[in-house]
Protein backbone atom coordinates (compact mmCIF):
# COMPACT_ATOMS: atom_id res chain seq x y z
CA UNK A 1 0.00 0.00 0.00
CA UNK A 2 1.32 3.45 -0.85
CA UNK A 3 0.80 6.61 1.17
CA UNK A 4 1.24 7.36 4.86
CA UNK A 5 -0.01 5.53 7.95
CA UNK A 6 -0.84 7.60 11.02
CA UNK A 7 -0.19 5.72 14.27
CA UNK A 8 -1.97 7.28 17.25
CA UNK A 9 -1.15 5.96 20.75
CA UNK A 10 -4.17 6.43 23.01
CA UNK A 11 -4.63 6.29 26.77
CA UNK A 12 -7.71 7.91 28.33
CA UNK A 13 -8.15 10.46 25.54
CA UNK A 14 -11.94 10.82 25.50
CA UNK A 15 -11.65 14.62 25.72
CA UNK A 16 -9.23 14.90 22.78
CA UNK A 17 -10.58 12.28 20.38
CA UNK A 18 -13.73 14.02 19.03
CA UNK A 19 -11.69 17.02 17.85
CA UNK A 20 -9.01 14.71 16.46
CA UNK A 21 -11.58 12.85 14.35
CA UNK A 22 -12.54 16.15 12.70
CA UNK A 23 -8.92 17.17 12.15
CA UNK A 24 -7.93 13.84 10.55
CA UNK A 25 -11.01 13.90 8.30
CA UNK A 26 -9.95 17.35 7.02
CA UNK A 27 -6.41 16.31 5.98
CA UNK A 28 -5.77 16.73 2.27
CA UNK A 29 -4.57 14.34 1.00
CA UNK A 30 -5.89 11.73 3.38
CA UNK A 31 -3.64 9.18 5.10
CA UNK A 32 -3.67 5.70 3.62
CA UNK A 33 -4.78 4.40 7.02
CA UNK A 34 -5.09 5.46 10.65
CA UNK A 35 -4.16 3.00 13.39
CA UNK A 36 -5.19 3.86 16.94
CA UNK A 37 -3.32 1.85 19.57
CA UNK A 38 -5.17 1.85 22.88
CA UNK A 39 -3.05 1.13 25.93
CA UNK A 40 -5.89 0.07 28.21
CA UNK A 41 -8.04 3.18 28.52
CA UNK A 42 -10.50 3.24 31.40
CA UNK A 43 -12.62 6.09 30.01
CA UNK A 44 -14.81 6.31 26.89
CA UNK A 45 -11.86 6.17 24.48
CA UNK A 46 -12.45 2.54 23.35
CA UNK A 47 -16.09 3.27 22.51
CA UNK A 48 -15.15 6.43 20.61
CA UNK A 49 -12.45 4.62 18.67
CA UNK A 50 -14.85 1.83 17.78
CA UNK A 51 -17.05 4.37 15.99
CA UNK A 52 -14.16 6.15 14.25
CA UNK A 53 -13.63 3.85 11.28
CA UNK A 54 -9.93 3.62 12.13
CA UNK A 55 -8.07 0.38 12.72
CA UNK A 56 -7.87 -0.17 16.47
CA UNK A 57 -5.26 -2.26 18.27
CA UNK A 58 -5.20 -2.91 22.00
CA UNK A 59 -1.92 -3.39 23.85
CA UNK A 60 -0.60 -3.10 27.37
CA UNK A 61 0.08 0.41 28.63
CA UNK A 62 3.29 2.11 27.54
CA UNK A 63 3.77 4.55 24.70
CA UNK A 64 6.81 2.68 23.34
CA UNK A 65 4.85 -0.60 23.37
CA UNK A 66 1.90 1.07 21.65
CA UNK A 67 4.00 2.77 18.99
CA UNK A 68 5.87 -0.45 18.23
CA UNK A 69 2.60 -2.31 17.77
CA UNK A 70 1.17 0.38 15.52
CA UNK A 71 4.24 0.58 13.28
CA UNK A 72 4.41 -3.21 13.03
CA UNK A 73 0.77 -3.29 11.89
CA UNK A 74 1.16 -0.48 9.32
CA UNK A 75 0.62 -1.41 5.69
CA UNK A 76 2.62 1.51 4.27
CA UNK A 77 6.33 2.28 4.28
CA UNK A 78 5.86 5.87 5.48
CA UNK A 79 4.61 6.17 9.06
CA UNK A 80 3.88 9.15 11.31
CA UNK A 81 3.26 8.92 15.06
CA UNK A 82 0.65 11.51 16.03
CA UNK A 83 -0.41 12.27 19.60
CA UNK A 84 -4.14 12.54 20.25
CA UNK A 85 -3.88 16.10 21.60
CA UNK A 86 -2.04 17.41 18.52
CA UNK A 87 -3.47 19.28 15.51
CA UNK A 88 -1.42 18.81 12.33
CA UNK A 89 -1.43 21.14 9.32
CA UNK A 90 -4.03 20.22 6.70
CA UNK A 91 -1.32 19.21 4.19
CA UNK A 92 0.53 17.03 6.70
CA UNK A 93 0.53 13.94 4.47
CA UNK A 94 1.98 15.83 1.50
CA UNK A 95 4.71 17.32 3.72
CA UNK A 96 5.66 13.85 4.99
CA UNK A 97 5.80 12.41 1.48
CA UNK A 98 7.93 15.31 0.23
CA UNK A 99 10.37 15.05 3.13
CA UNK A 100 10.77 11.28 2.94
CA UNK A 101 11.48 11.53 -0.79
CA UNK A 102 14.95 12.54 0.45
CA UNK A 103 16.61 9.14 0.83
CA UNK A 104 19.27 10.63 3.13
CA UNK A 105 16.59 11.48 5.70
CA UNK A 106 15.88 8.86 8.39
CA UNK A 107 13.58 10.77 10.76
CA UNK A 108 11.80 14.12 10.82
CA UNK A 109 9.12 15.97 12.74
CA UNK A 110 7.08 19.15 12.67
CA UNK A 111 7.70 22.25 14.82
CA UNK A 112 5.26 22.27 17.79
CA UNK A 113 3.24 25.36 18.64
CA UNK A 114 1.97 24.83 22.17
CA UNK A 115 -1.53 26.24 22.49
CA UNK A 116 -4.26 26.36 25.12
CA UNK A 117 -7.93 27.30 24.75
CA UNK A 118 -7.18 31.01 24.93
CA UNK A 119 -3.43 31.49 24.52
CA UNK A 120 -0.26 30.36 22.81
CA UNK A 121 2.51 29.32 25.18
CA UNK A 122 5.31 31.15 23.42
CA UNK A 123 7.97 30.63 26.10
CA UNK A 124 7.48 26.85 26.17
CA UNK A 125 7.18 26.77 22.39
CA UNK A 126 10.59 28.43 22.19
CA UNK A 127 12.01 26.07 24.83
CA UNK A 128 10.64 23.10 22.91
CA UNK A 129 12.36 24.32 19.74
CA UNK A 130 15.73 25.12 21.29
CA UNK A 131 15.67 21.85 23.25
CA UNK A 132 16.08 19.95 19.99
CA UNK A 133 19.52 21.62 19.80
CA UNK A 134 20.75 21.88 23.39
CA UNK A 135 19.56 18.40 24.44
CA UNK A 136 21.97 16.56 22.12
CA UNK A 137 24.68 19.17 22.71
CA UNK A 138 24.58 18.50 26.47
CA UNK A 139 23.84 14.79 26.44
CA UNK A 140 25.45 13.46 23.24
CA UNK A 141 27.93 16.14 22.04
CA UNK A 142 29.70 13.76 19.67
CA UNK A 143 26.39 13.18 17.90
CA UNK A 144 25.42 16.87 18.00
CA UNK A 145 28.50 17.76 15.97
CA UNK A 146 27.50 15.10 13.48
CA UNK A 147 24.23 16.98 12.98
CA UNK A 148 21.94 14.91 15.24
CA UNK A 149 18.95 16.68 16.79
CA UNK A 150 16.59 15.18 19.37
CA UNK A 151 12.89 15.20 18.54
CA UNK A 152 10.03 14.25 20.85
CA UNK A 153 6.48 12.96 20.69
CA UNK A 154 4.78 16.30 20.14
CA UNK A 155 6.81 16.79 16.95
CA UNK A 156 4.66 14.17 15.16
CA UNK A 157 7.75 12.23 14.15
CA UNK A 158 7.73 10.38 10.84
CA UNK A 159 10.03 7.81 9.27
CA UNK A 160 10.19 4.73 7.07
CA UNK A 161 8.69 1.61 8.58
CA UNK A 162 11.52 -0.63 7.34
CA UNK A 163 14.18 1.53 9.00
CA UNK A 164 12.19 1.77 12.24
CA UNK A 165 11.94 -2.02 12.40
CA UNK A 166 15.60 -2.43 11.43
CA UNK A 167 16.79 -0.43 14.48
CA UNK A 168 14.39 -2.22 16.83
CA UNK A 169 11.84 0.57 17.22
CA UNK A 170 11.21 2.22 20.58
CA UNK A 171 12.59 0.61 23.72
CA UNK A 172 9.57 -0.88 25.55
CA UNK A 173 11.47 -0.58 28.83
CA UNK A 174 11.67 3.20 28.53
CA UNK A 175 8.39 4.74 29.79
CA UNK A 176 9.45 8.33 28.98
CA UNK A 177 11.84 9.80 26.38
CA UNK A 178 11.42 6.80 24.10
CA UNK A 179 11.44 9.21 21.13
CA UNK A 180 14.90 10.52 22.06
CA UNK A 181 16.24 6.97 22.06
CA UNK A 182 14.68 6.46 18.64
CA UNK A 183 16.46 9.56 17.32
CA UNK A 184 19.81 8.16 18.46
CA UNK A 185 19.09 4.84 16.75
CA UNK A 186 17.86 6.27 13.46
CA UNK A 187 20.69 8.82 13.29
CA UNK A 188 22.90 5.87 12.33
CA UNK A 189 20.88 5.50 9.13
CA UNK A 190 20.46 9.11 8.03
CA UNK A 191 19.66 12.70 8.87
CA UNK A 192 17.29 13.93 11.58
CA UNK A 193 15.30 16.99 10.54
CA UNK A 194 12.94 19.45 12.24
CA UNK A 195 10.57 20.62 9.51
CA UNK A 196 9.75 24.37 9.75
CA UNK A 197 5.99 23.85 9.73
CA UNK A 198 3.82 24.43 12.79
CA UNK A 199 1.90 21.61 14.41
CA UNK A 200 -0.33 22.62 17.31
CA UNK A 201 -0.12 20.63 20.53
CA UNK A 202 -2.05 20.91 23.78
CA UNK A 203 -0.76 22.89 26.75
CA UNK A 204 -2.42 20.56 29.24
CA UNK A 205 0.78 19.80 31.16
CA UNK A 206 1.59 23.50 31.42
CA UNK A 207 -1.96 24.24 32.54
CA UNK A 208 -1.67 21.57 35.24
CA UNK A 209 1.85 22.41 36.44
CA UNK A 210 2.38 26.06 35.54
CA UNK A 211 4.91 27.30 32.95
CA UNK A 212 8.01 27.42 35.16
CA UNK A 213 7.45 24.02 36.76
CA UNK A 214 6.60 22.44 33.40
CA UNK A 215 9.75 23.69 31.72
CA UNK A 216 11.86 22.64 34.71
CA UNK A 217 10.35 19.14 34.52
CA UNK A 218 11.07 18.94 30.78
CA UNK A 219 14.69 19.91 31.42
CA UNK A 220 15.12 17.64 34.44
CA UNK A 221 13.67 14.58 32.73
CA UNK A 222 15.99 15.14 29.77
CA UNK A 223 19.04 15.28 32.01
CA UNK A 224 17.94 12.17 33.93
CA UNK A 225 17.50 10.33 30.63
CA UNK A 226 20.97 11.41 29.51
CA UNK A 227 22.60 10.02 32.63
CA UNK A 228 20.75 6.71 32.53
CA UNK A 229 18.16 7.18 35.30
CA UNK A 230 15.52 5.54 33.10
CA UNK A 231 13.64 3.69 35.86
CA UNK A 232 12.87 6.95 37.70
CA UNK A 233 11.66 9.00 34.75
CA UNK A 234 7.97 8.16 34.96
CA UNK A 235 7.77 9.34 38.58
CA UNK A 236 8.95 12.78 37.46
CA UNK A 237 6.70 12.94 34.39
CA UNK A 238 3.21 11.96 35.60
CA UNK A 239 0.28 11.09 33.39
CA UNK A 240 -1.86 14.21 32.68
CA UNK A 241 -5.27 14.11 30.97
Amino acid sequence: MSGVTLVIPVLDEERALPALFVVIAALDPQPAEVIAVDGGSSDASPALLKSSGWRVITTSRGRAIQINAGVAAARTEMVCVLHADTVPPHDMIAVIQTQLADRDLALAGFTPLIRGPDKIRWFTTFHNWIKTWYAPLITRPHLFFQGVRLLFGDHAMFFRRSQYLAVGGCDPGTPVMEEADLCIKLARLGKIRLVPRWIETSDRRIAAWGPLKANWIYFKVGIMWAFGARARLERHYPHIR
